[in-house]
């Protein structure tokens, strides 16, 4: 199948973190703006009532599927703008979600706690408000990069069956690593603030926001791409993601791209064209390759960090900060959750629509 290059959909600015945006000063505060193919909305969370979130959304020609996508690390979303041509490489319904407590979506970072349920809430809000520009609501697709690599990490083990497909550009698979191997406080001191302590104090915290420690729960398929000279997210990160893929028996769900001399303050620093064709071409492969919905096994054993939410059922620890063993039997409704600290935790059943 031929693939037209060009640029990504995702724009690669939203991955560099190169510039913190200030808090936006809204007149008209949560003001929702539209034109032909971006609009610009807020909506609410499900998880922290009165909270609200924003995203932009850029529309396609004609209807096709969710592709979601968050921001680097210190970034935010872009700015409304007002576009009344169609865009020549938006192929998706493209949201692009806003962290919470960023420079427009109220409240505070909790570094991939509840703030990646943020992104399922901009999905369900445009499958209700954007149903014309779906082909199929049940195949929604997700790609970030950098600190959003990181949330995409995550997402794949938090929510194991809500993607269809997943791509990961130089994301953090292991926070507890990366706020060690941070010399320069440059990002370990927001993680004291977001996580509200530091690895040694609270290392299960760490892991129960890192996508390495939830592997166990992928069942989508991932394509992963970065740099082996990364300075700010070492390769590491997909290094070891990869590995250990490959030892649960994952290996057959993850595509791995190491760009060769590629990375330096800037993840794509020394990178050639043909090597971020390669990464957009593999990236929309994975997509093509993945229409269908995915399913979890009716029996199995999966990791809960923090919460867990699947098609067939919920289940939610009385804090992100801790980690569960779930093992479950769907048919005769055997659910055992196993925890090496005290927890309480609900267990939610859903009725499949």
């Amino acid at each position: 199948m031929i693939i037209k290059k060009g640029k990504s959909i995702m724009s690669y600015d939203l991955y560099e973190d190169k510039v913190r945006k200030n808090k936006k000063e809204r007149v008209d505060k949560y003001e929702n703006q539209y034109s032909k193919y971006c609009d610009f909305v807020y909506y609410e969370s499900s998880k922290t009532p009165g909270l609200r979130l924003a995203m932009r959304i850029l529309k396609p020609e004609k209807p096709s599927y969710i592709l979601a996508g968050t921001h680097g690390w210190h970034m935010s979303i872009p700015d409304y703008k007002e576009i009344e041509q169609p865009l020549e490489n938006v192929r998706y319904l493209t949201l692009q979600v806003e962290m919470r407590g960023r420079a427009f979506s109220d409240g505070s970072p909790d570094c991939n706690g509840w703030e990646l349920y943020d992104v399922i809430d901009a999905v369900n809000y445009a499958r209700k408000y954007y149903k014309e520009y779906i082909i199929d609501e049940e195949v929604v697709y997700f790609e970030a990069g950098s600190g959003g690599g990181g949330n995409a990490y995550a997402i794949l083990g938090k929510f194991p069956d809500f993607f269809a497909a997943v791509t990961v550009f130089y994301g953090i698979s292991d926070y507890g690593t990366w706020y060690e191997n941070d010399k320069i406080a440059e990002f370990s001191d927001e993680m004291d603030i977001w996580v509200g302590a530091n690895p040694k104090e609270n290392l299960m915290a760490y892991q129960a926001r890192s996508g390495l420690y939830t592997i166990e729960n992928l069942y989508t398929h991932v394509y992963i791409a970065h740099g082996d000279n990364d300075l700010r997210v070492p390769v590491d990160h997909a290094r070891r993601y990869v590995e250990l893929g490959k030892e649960l028996g994952k290996g057959h769900l993850i595509k791995y791209m190491e760009l060769k001399g590629v990375g330096t303050r800037d993840h794509l620093g020394n990178a050639t064209k043909e090597q971020i064709e390669s990464m957009e071409i593999f990236s929309e492969q994975n997509r093509l390759n993945n229409r269908v919905p995915v399913n979890i096994p009716t029996k199995g054993k999966m990791v809960v960090a923090g919460y867990l939410y699947t098609k067939e059922f919920s289940l939610i620890l009385d804090s992100i900060d801790k980690m569960a063993i779930l093992e479950y039997d769907l048919e005769n409704e055997l659910y055992k959750v196993m925890c090496d600290v005290d927890c309480d935790y609900k267990l939610i059943k859903h009725s499949r629509r």
